[in-house]
């Protein structure tokens, strides 16, 4: 029964979205309605009805067809109707079906056209009923066409109030789509965010760990004859950092494996952040780059965002320190907390023919200095790459903080 049901209103839905794209197969069918009646009228008049001959029949069938175009051009349908209305009433006709055709005109204004030309429509029909109580009509006719007046008004404004639901429903129609594809909008916008900060996060793990592992690994090979043991003690920093790098991939990459919502434990996993940064500064003086770090001011935590930022902003200097300042080069770390501000300064004295390139030239323009410039951005902070006073090369990072974090 269930099913039944559901099918009788899908075909009734379906019917309804048909007639509504084809209006005039519904008009046409009301047209031959009361041309129908009207017939019917000339042929059994009522025991009230005055006599109507037959060539009054014509116009009045004229009229009913005109009906069908009520939606496409429903003021000149009005003013043709009250015409033919006056006309049949002063020749003493009989008017009845040409005063329903005048309601359904009244009320097709109402409904499909502006304040205005309803008004105007409204105004018409009232003009018209004056018309015909002054060319003196019988006291039966009189409370005919006054009774009418008030049903006129009151299918406009039925037919007023149908049009602003028709506009209000439209209205909500339009704002969902437009709600709808602000969210498709959102979302992609928020995918390709979220891409970026993966790409990034991916760049600065594999770009740090794999050039270290390529200097100690270019060190082993050139002690492993002389130094064996040397040579073992590298390999097994390479291993150590291979395994790191692997295990920060397999945390970012894993957040890309969550489905429905549900948070994995790669997502929980903590970031990197200053806090880590001896570490850091350790690995690259064990990969052969001469690093020294100095913290100014009194450390307090920093908001996540800001906190991995410049721990990726340090590792992506000090990497680029260790590809292109040379050998025997030195680099210098500077963390500094001020009121308001946090700065991070990486530079190193480099002396290879690269370092004489334009500003930022030398550490190339890849995606590391995309990403930093992004990451530094993205919290509203200031950022210098350049060459640096007295040879070498600077990154320089300005973050500001809210509330004195």
């Amino acid at each position: 029964m269930g099913f039944y049901i559901e099918g009788v209103r899908t075909t009734l839905g379906g019917l309804r979205a048909w007639l509504g794209l084809h209006p005039m197969v519904p008009d046409s069918l009301l047209a031959g309605l009361l041309a129908a009646v009207a017939v019917a009228d000339r042929l059994a008049p009522g025991p009230f009805a005055r006599p109507m001959p037959a060539a009054a029949l014509v116009p009045i069938l004229l009229a009913c067809a005109a009906v069908s175009v009520r939606r496409r051009w429903p003021f000149t349908l009005l003013c043709a109707l009250e015409v033919l209305h006056v006309t049949l009433l002063a020749a003493g006709h009989e008017t009845s079906v040409i005063e329903w055709t005048v309601l359904i005109a009244v009320y097709s204004v109402a409904a499909h056209r502006g304040l205005a030309v309803s008004l105007a429509g409204l105004c018409l029909d009232m003009v018209a009923m004056l018309a015909a109580l002054a060319i003196g009509v019988d006291v039966e006719t009189r409370t005919t066409l006054l009774f009418g007046s008030a049903i006129s008004v009151t299918v406009w404004v039925i037919g007023r109030s149908l049009r602003m639901r028709r506009a209000y429903l439209a209205e909500l129609k339009d704002r969902a789509e437009r709600l709808e594809r602000a969210r498709d909008a959102d979302t992609r916008a928020a995918r390709a965010e979220e891409r970026s900060r993966i790409a990034r996060e991916l760049h600065d793990v594999v770009a740090h760990h794999v050039s270290v592992m390529t200097v100690q690994a270019a060190a082993a090979r050139r002690i492993l004859t002389a130094n064996p043991q040397g040579a073992g003690e590298a390999l097994s920093a390479i291993e150590d950092m291979g395994r790191t790098a692997m295990a920060e991939m397999r945390n970012i990459v894993g957040v890309l494996r969550t489905d429905d919502g549900r948070s994995g434990p790669a997502e929980r996993g903590p970031q990197p952040g200053m806090l880590e940064l001896p570490a850091l500064v350790e690995q690259m003086r064990e990969a052969g780059l001469r690093t020294q770090l100095w913290t100014e001011g009194e450390p307090r935590d920093l908001p996540p965002g800001i906190d991995l930022a410049a721990y990726r902003l340090v590792q992506e200097a000090l990497t680029n320190s260790l590809r292109h300042a040379g050998p025997d080069a030195r680099a210098w770390v500077t963390v500094r907390h001020e009121p308001g501000e946090f700065t991070v300064h990486i530079e190193d004295d480099g002396r290879g023919p690269a370092a004489a390139k334009p500003d930022g030239e030398r550490h190339g323009s890849g995606h590391g200095l995309v990403g930093i410039r992004e990451r530094v951005a993205l919290y509203g902070g200031m950022l210098r790459i350049g060459p640096r006073a007295g040879g070498g090369f600077e990154v320089r990072a300005r973050f500001p903080l809210k509330d004195g974090r």
